[in-house]
């Protein structure tokens, strides 16, 4: 009973969602019905979407310096980081919960919390496959304004919001406790690394992790995983830059 309780205190969002769903089917079946197959669409496109999200992103976490995100991004890049949000916003593709881990990445890296809401903001209400759909539907005149009075409020309200948030607010990355540490942000779950090195690697809630170990590293077996992990998820801190 007490384990029970413990999954459901660690899962509390998902049992209050299904605990909705439960209630739905019961007051009115019809919209429990409706509500599953909305959920079911939804999975479905978050399945094929954010695996190859969750890939970029740790490309581009290993590839882009830290230093080159603070300069154009970062607290000190002042208009520019809001030109460049507004472009990284604008130009995006996808449902915007695909721009979430995206901008954990950016942040972690330097990226301010005005930067980030702008990204999150212009992803979601400016981004240019939604304004020609705009333009070919509602005209051009409807799409100028409302796309200038949308970039004035996102300006706005991501001012107000990093005066409010602050970069300690948000989750940071965890200094390494161990020598060996998988990133659980950009691991998509492969299990390939438990697969080549079981002893070591393990997976739990579908992300792979590093078992507690009293032996000897077999340092082959460690740089293969290293290097079959597909995103680069797996850092070896006992060897020194």
């Amino acid at each position: 009973m007490t384990k029970i309780l413990n999954k459901l205190k660690d899962n509390l969002f998902i049992s209050i969602v299904v605990l909705g769903y439960i209630a739905m089917f019961i007051i009115k079946p019809q919209m429990g019905v409706e509500a599953i197959k909305n959920s079911g669409y939804y999975i479905k496109e978050m399945l094929l979407i954010m695996p190859v999200i969750f890939v970029l992103t740790a490309l581009l976490d290993t590839w882009v310096p830290k230093q080159t995100i603070m300069k154009y991004l970062g607290t000190e890049s002042k208009t520019k980081g809001i030109v460049v949000s507004f472009v990284l916003g604008g130009i995006s593709a996808g449902p915007i919960y695909a721009a979430f881990p995206f901008c954990v990445m950016l942040h972690k890296k330097g990226a301010s919390v005005r930067n980030i809401v702008i990204i999150l903001s212009s992803w979601a209400v400016i981004k240019l496959p939604m304004l020609l759909n705009e333009v070919k539907f509602l005209g051009v005149r409807f799409m100028a304004v409302r796309w200038v009075l949308t970039v004035i409020a996102i300006i706005i309200f991501s001012w107000i919001t990093s005066k409010i948030v602050k970069d300690e607010d948000l989750p940071k990355e965890e200094e390494a406790k161990q020598d060996i540490v998988v990133n659980s942000d950009a691991c998509m779950g492969c299990s390939l690394c438990t697969k080549t090195y079981p002893e070591l690697f393990e997976m739990q809630n579908r992300k792979a992790c590093v078992k507690e170990y009293d032996f000897e590293i077999d340092c082959n077996k460690l740089q293969k995983a290293i290097d079959g992990c597909p995103v680069t998820a797996i850092t070896d801190y006992r060897i020194k830059e």
